[in-house]
């Protein structure tokens, strides 16, 4: 039986990948974006809407479907401001994942980050982890959250603390107990969400090295 995809985040690396992704996949039949700003593709099974995150009165009716892939992310150089990668990073993703729920979507798959901690001393970890532990209460017959170490692979603009951190994360890796921290392909992480959500696994949380078991 087919299904409905809906996503958000499908500019993003990862996101880019689950979309091309999906509309390759014949488990589903139709995809879903939601996002402030067009994709540009055009594919008989992709249906756009452009929405305003900051009203979620105009746009929860439009997360229906079977499975909803969340990767919407940005930096706190982009964002501009504390609050303003907040807005994103958690209260966006959050009121989705809460209409999906609300709308009986079945299927939840988050794109969080290793070392997410709702008490976490840094900002980054933190809003990761308190949007890990407020999705994990909502009513979804399966979620899965995947924690990447650094995510490897071309965006659309180039970020040089990543790039060293990925370098230096791949000398790291290679001591005795710090494999997690080994980087990944963001198109490996997209697969490990769409395979999570279309099998039996038990286990909902998925950290480094662990995400491409899901394949």
């Amino acid at each position: 039986m087919s299904k409905r995809a809906i996503l958000i985040g499908a500019t993003g690396l990862v996101g880019s990948h689950i979309l091309q992704l999906l509309l390759n996949d014949n488990r589903y039949d139709s995809v879903i974006v939601l996002h402030r700003r067009s994709t540009e593709i055009t594919h008989p099974k992709l249906t756009e809407y452009i929405i305003d995150f900051d009203d979620p009165e105009s746009w929860k009716k439009l997360v229906v479907g079977d499975h909803l892939f969340s990767a919407l992310g940005t930096t706190l150089k982009k964002a501009g401001s504390k609050d303003e990668q907040y807005k994103i990073d958690f209260t966006y993703q959050f009121e989705v994942a809460k209409a999906a729920s609300e709308n009986n979507v079945s299927g939840y798959a988050l794109v969080s980050s290793l070392g997410a901690k709702p008490d976490s001393g840094s900002f980054y970890p933190r809003i990761k982890g308190e949007l890990d532990e407020a999705v994990q209460k909502l009513d979804f017959e399966d979620y899965l959250i995947v924690r990447p170490s650094f995510l490897d692979g071309d965006r659309d603009e180039f970020r040089l603390g990543e790039r060293i951190g990925i370098a230096i994360a791949k000398v790291v890796c290679k001591i005795p107990g710090l494999k997690k921290y080994h980087p990944i392909e963001a198109e490996t992480v997209a697969k490990a969400m769409i395979e999570g959500l279309n099998s039996n696994h038990q286990k909902n949380i998925y950290e480094g090295e662990e995400i491409a078991r899901l394949l």
